[in-house]
This record gives C-alpha cells, structure tokens and sequence, in this order.
C-alpha cells in the first residue's frame, strides 16, 4: 500500500514580532487577508493538493478564534487539534502524537508555517513529486541570490561570506511520520523540523521552491501577501 499524504500546521503561538497578542491584536495567524484569516489560507494551500488527505492544525488549547472561523468548504479534509505547546517544536511534536492514531509511521506529513498563506500549487506538487520516492524527505528552499554579509553588535561588517551552497528554508517540510517523531522527540533547541532531522544524521533534500512563498513576519508583510493572493487591499472592495 503506497504511503499517504497528511497535513501539519503549527499555530499556537501569538506572533510576538507581528504585534499579535498585544494591545488586544489578534495572534498573526488570524491576522485578516481578504476577510479571511491568514490561517485559512496557509489551509487552503496545503488542501489545494488533492493527494494530501488531511490537514491538521495544532492550535492553543486557549484558542477560542478557531471556531469562529468559516471552515466549512475544507469539510472532513481539516482536523483541529487543541495541543499547541509554547514553542513551535511542541506543537510540531505534540500535533504529531495526537494525530497518530490516524498516520502510519510510513505515511508522509507535510509540516507548514501558518504564516506562509501564498505557497504555489506547483511548487506544492514538485516537492511532493520529488522526495515521494525518497529515502528521507525534504523542504522547500530558496538558493541565496544576494551577497551575503556577517555583522558585528555595532552593526559593522565582519566579512563577505560565500553564498554558493547557501539555501533559505522554507516550508512545506516533507518527512515520514515516524521519522519526525523520533527527530522531534530528540532535538534540542531547533527552528525547523529539517535540523532535527539532521541531527539524526540524514541529509534532507532541498527542493527549489519560489520566494514568493514567504513568511509574514511583521505587520507590513501583510500588503504583499494580499497582492500575492490577489486580494483587495484592507478597507478596500
């Protein structure tokens, strides 16, 4: 029986960068792009891949947003999991362990930011394409294309660096269940589930991905995403 495909978001954290959580803003991932929340479109991307069968959200267990969220046209396709943990890694890891009981330890999950709402349908079938038939799984990335500078505390350059070889993450990041588990319940500090797969020793692919896939990180971000999504400006019909 050929492996199957399953969805991970991780969104229980309040976007301390974006703002979310302070002065009565929302958290980032319910920030608002085009009437819905970008939550909803980080699901939208990952759904839009008929092959992936299920997307499951690890959300605050204190998330009351959720719900008021219109979910509807996902139907049976999106799982809520009220485990969100305090930091990415136990939500991931958390998310993981609930939904095990309907993931094979073979069976493929792919790991996405919910801040990353304008991932491309092709970019999304190419990197399932690729490490399908892969020993160990992979990420989306994008080569350096700018000269690379390392500072100093002042603010001063120390040095250029090389920028061949040089990649930046993204996600989805493709790995079998089990795998991900094993590296999750083993690493230490990590900001994405490719380093804790690293640190099992395997060398995870990299799939060319595009920038316009990228991560809201602070308030501004959000014009480029709706431009992306081509949505109306806010305030704007």
């Amino acid at each position: 029986m050929p492996s199957r495909l399953f969805g991970l978001i991780a969104a229980a954290g309040s976007g301390t960068r974006f703002g979310g959580g302070s002065h009565g803003a929302p958290p980032k991932q319910y920030a608002d792009i085009g009437g819905r929340p970008l939550l909803w479109h980080a699901i939208n991307a990952l759904l839009a891949d008929r092959r992936i069968e299920t997307v499951f959200v690890a959300l605050s267990p204190e998330d009351e947003r959720f719900r008021q969220c219109d979910c509807s046209a996902f139907g049976a396709r999106l799982a809520p999991l009220y485990c969100g943990g305090a930091t990415r890694k136990e939500s991931v890891l958390n998310g993981l362990i609930a939904a095990s009981s309907a993931i094979d330890l073979d069976d493929w999950v792919l790991v996405h930011d919910a801040a990353r709402p304008c991932l491309a349908k092709d970019d999304l079938a190419r990197l399932i394409e690729t490490l399908m038939d892969d020993e160990v799984g992979g990420i989306l990335a994008t080569p350096v294309a700018d000269t690379v500078k390392r500072g100093d505390a002042g603010g001063r350059i120390v040095s250029t660096e090389r920028r061949e070889s040089l990649w930046l993450a993204q996600t989805p990041q493709m790995f079998r269940h089990g795998t991900l588990i094993r590296a999750m319940e083993r690493a230490g500090a990590i900001t994405d589930e490719a380093a804790a797969v690293e640190a099992l020793g395997l060398k995870p692919k990299l799939v060319a991905g595009a920038i316009s896939n990228f991560k809201v990180t602070y308030p501004g971000d959000l014009a480029l995403a709706r431009t992306l999504l081509g949505v109306a400006p806010e305030g704007k019909a």
